[in-house]
């Protein structure tokens, strides 16, 4: 399945059904009087978070959405019903935006959550509606009000737990691929990593999502190389693991610059947890690997792991590190359940 990750569609909600004008008319009574019905209200466009779906590629090929009419009144004092309802199913993590592409009406973070996007026009009242004591034939009736139209923009979010960062070819689809069953595309040339991908990995028999996203360079958030584009699906994540590979000749460097650009693109991503590793630490001798650990700890003030995913070297504590974040942000978004004894006074 292709990923796209961001589709501009046009919704049309449904116009309400006309009212109908009629007289009752059947033998021996000789003053019917009206009995035309409203109109049935026009369909409503909706979006809605479902399960299973982690691309908006679907939208690529159907942009425009547009409800059906209402059911026109009838004679005998029928209404029309209401035309059905035309939903939108994106991805948990989705975004939706106005045609502007700033303005947010809605962001489905759980699978459930839905948002009325466009509301289908109100059905038109029948010559019933119009009867009066001084207007006992009234021969009008009021068309359906027309739905509501307009372009929006679906813009998805992975929702993950960790994200993965850092420069091209800096073995961070090596390293997804080793600790999850995520099966990205490797190979030594930069930029193999084109769209984001998602994988669960599993450290003491607990589980967290991570994102691996393309790499960035200097510039980035100018939009060099691919650009910061994807750095949106690293936005919700609670950890950010930065991978400086070994084969770097200034890692230090290599690590400010990729600092350099999260701090440009803002979005909070500069604040997040950081869990620093000299990756692919299998490809070089044990003296410079100590030289470029030192580089790194004077650059970041932390002491970098070591990783090998080639080799498994590392990719536990690596693990353990990254779930030692993720459990403590998910501890302090629990509620907090009261013992109702407190609030009865019970003993």
């Amino acid at each position: 399945m292709k990923f796209l990750d961001q589709a501009k569609v046009h919704i049309k909600s449904g116009d309400g059904g006309a009212g109908a004008v009629s007289f009752r008319r059947e033998k021996f009574i000789e003053f019917g009087g009206p009995d035309g019905g409203d109109g049935g209200r026009g369909g409503d466009v909706w979006a809605v978070a479902v399960d299973g779906l982690n691309t908006l590629i679907d939208y690529r090929y159907q942009q425009h959405f547009k409800a059906q009419t209402g059911v026109h009144g009838m004679g005998r004092n029928l209404a029309g019903g209401k035309a059905p309802d035309v939903i939108l199913k994106v991805p948990a993590g989705t975004q939706i935006y106005e045609d502007d592409n700033e303005t947010l009406i809605a962001d489905l973070t759980e699978v459930g959550q839905k948002v009325l996007l466009a509301k289908g026009g109100n059905g038109g009242f029948g010559n019933a509606h119009f009867k009066t004591s001084t207007n006992q034939a009234p021969r009008r009736a009021n068309p359906g009000l027309a739905g509501e139209e307009k372009s929006i923009w679906l813009r998805l979010k992975l929702i993950a737990d960790a994200g993965i960062v850092g420069l091209p070819n800096a073995g961070k689809s090596t390293f997804l691929a080793a600790v999850t069953a995520a099966k990205p595309k490797i190979a030594d040339y930069p930029f193999t990593t084109l769209h984001p991908g998602l994988g669960v990995a599993r450290i003491d028999a607990r589980e967290f999502v991570i994102a691996d996203i393309p790499g960035l360079i200097e510039g980035a958030h100018e939009g060099v190389g691919i650009g910061d584009r994807f750095l949106g699906h690293v936005e919700r994540t609670r950890v950010l693991l930065h991978l400086v590979s070994a084969q770097e000749e200034n890692a230090a460097q290599t690590y400010k610059t990729v600092r350099a650009e999260l701090e440009a693109y803002g979005h909070g991503l500069e604040e997040k947890p950081e869990v620093l590793a000299l990756s692919q630490a299998d490809t070089i001798d044990a003296e410079t690997r100590k030289k470029k650990v030192a580089a790194l700890k004077r650059a970041s003030g932390k002491t970098p792991l070591v990783l090998s995913a080639a080799t498994g070297e590392g990719t536990e504590s690596v693990l353990r590190a990254l779930m030692e974040v993720v459990q403590a942000a998910r501890a302090e978004e629990e509620p907090v359940v009261e013992d109702p004894r407190w609030q009865t006074g019970a003993t």
